[in-house]
């Protein structure tokens, strides 16, 4: 890997002013490249410098408009297997070692097996955690100016830990890089680094964060800049993913009892469809692209977003055809037997078909005539209420409390209509994993679901219904979970190996 895979400048995206509303938070155009000895003097400048931390995990995420669900859906029952198109078969069957051409940068499964984005975001927030500790207080312009300069750092915090946790779990072992420094040619190249000693920096990141966070963020950015509820909603997830069920519920109760989010209206479409437009009352932490300057353009771009890809007319006015990418009709007929489920009916379409379709992001505005050139407006829903209060029923049933966890994840159940579960205790774990499933569906959660219902239970569900066979229960157990890194990274970089799977097979 090149060495300024790790540090790049982060001054190629520092965006200027402070501004109360979240598009404009993140989404002001680059400035001309200051340097770290001209830049950091102020509060104005601090935020700019925060802004760029969130705009870059929005890159890393919105990679080939997909890498959110790539990572997260597509390899899983959620989708039929063998989909055609560029890379596509080999991103839902689990071939990520196909071969592809050191000189094809632009392929999907080149850019899902590189980090190079990811480290972009993490060098932006060292940035701000080594910097604006040293703008003086006076050069705030806050009515609280100690606040304010506590919540930057913060915020700082969470986007490194939030990076290294995705990161974890995509790759495994990570490089870990904490400091920034002025000369990027200068930065050493650096080994992977073990997974726990990774996650366990993410947490001491979270828990320095919450030390100077706040619960309520201000009402125009709720969810896009994190506060408390994120913080401690991202601690839980770590928790969980480590199998450490026992931390999970204390930090999951913090989110549920002190975050003052509430549950959207499910019973109506629009009531349920708001969760997806992004800033509900329901959003923990999401990533802002549901305003007209910082959306998903669809139809005729290079990298076509979730919605262009699962969606057709009269969702997608200029798909007329079927989705691109075909849900597994089967799988999800079994997920979603109760018509009246509220997600099962407010949350798709032509149900009962060959080409089923989630309709969560369907919120889309045409800016050309005819219904041409589709605006895909709504966020990307990393964590919400449900997803934590069903990862608290996960934690309960994984460490025994049967009761208290049949009754959290019934109250998912009948917030939307569905009947109380009838699963043992014995199957419990299980059962709370499907009503992700269902609750989540196409939300980036499924995989990692998958991997953490493997590890508990044994059960495998990635295949799905078609006869292509994802992940079996060796190559489970020998880690095919974990992506592979690209060639060009490990051929730039001596002292990186292979991810183990996948050491003898690229």
């Amino acid at each position: 890997m090149k060495k300024n895979v790790f540090i790049l400048s982060a001054m190629l995206i520092f965006i200027s002013g402070v501004l109360p509303s979240c598009e404009k938070f993140l989404d002001k155009q680059p400035i001309n490249l200051p340097t770290d000895a001209n830049f950091w003097k102020n509060e104005a400048e601090a935020v700019s410098s925060v802004a760029g931390a969130y705009a870059l995990l929005r890159t890393a995420l919105s990679e080939k408009g997909m890498a959110y669900y790539y990572y997260g859906d597509f390899a899983t029952d959620e989708f039929a297997s063998g989909i055609p198109g560029e890379d596509l078969a080999s991103l839902g069957n689990i071939q990520w070692n196909t071969f592809i051409p050191s000189t094809e940068t632009f392929r999907a499964l080149i850019r899902m097996r590189s980090w190079d984005n990811f480290y972009r975001s993490i060098d932006q927030a060292n940035r701000c955690i080594k910097f604006i500790p040293g703008i003086p207080l006076d050069k705030f312009t806050s009515a609280n100016k100690q606040a304010t300069k506590d919540a930057l750092i913060a915020e700082a915090y969470f986007i490194r830990a939030f990076n290294y946790f995705f990161m974890s779990r995509v790759w495994g072992d990570v490089s870990l890089v904490i400091e920034t420094v002025e000369d990027a040619a200068k930065a050493p190249n650096l080994p992977r680094t073990p997974q726990e000693e990774v996650l366990q920096q993410c947490i001491q990141d979270l828990e320095l964060a919450i030390s100077k966070m706040v619960w309520a963020p201000p009402s125009a950015s709720r969810a896009i800049r994190v506060s408390k509820g994120a913080a401690y909603a991202l601690l839980a997830h770590i928790y969980a993913w480590k199998g450490e069920y026992d931390k999970v519920i204390p930090a999951a109760d913090s989110v549920i009892l002190n975050g003052g989010y509430t549950y959207v209206n499910r019973a109506t479409s629009a009531g349920y469809l708001s969760i997806y437009k992004g800033n509900s009352s329901e959003g923990i932490f999401e990533i802002a692209k549901n305003a007209t300057n910082e959306a998903s353009a669809g139809a005729g771009i290079v990298d076509p977003n979730i919605a262009i890809k699962t969606l057709k007319a009269p969702y997608l006015a200029t798909n007329l055809g079927n989705s691109i990418l075909t849900l597994d009709a089967i799988s999800l007929g079994a997920l979603f037997p109760d018509a009246a489920d509220y997600r099962r009916a407010n949350g798709f379409a032509f149900w009962g078909t060959t080409d089923p379709i989630t309709i969560k992001y369907s919120n889309i505005i045409y800016t050309g005539a005819n219904n041409t050139s589709p605006l895909v407006l709504t966020n990307i829903i990393v964590f919400r209420l449900a997803d934590i209060v069903l990862l608290k029923a996960e934690a309960l049933a994984a460490t025994g409390n049967f009761g208290e966890a049949r009754t959290v994840l019934d109250g998912i159940r009948a917030l939307s209509n569905a009947t109380a579960s009838t699963a043992t205790d014995d199957e419990l774990f299980a059962a709370v994993i499907e009503e992700r499933a269902r609750e989540l569906f196409l939300e980036g959660h499924r995989f990692y679901d998958l991997v953490r219902l493997a590890k508990k239970t044994g059960i495998l569900k990635f295949n799905g219904s078609g006869a292509v066979i994802r992940m079996d229960d060796l190559q489970f157990e020998q880690g095919k979970y974990y992506w592979p890194l690209d060639p060009i990274i490990i051929n730039a970089n001596p002292l990186l190996e292979q991810t183990p799977y996948w050491r003898d097979k690229m």
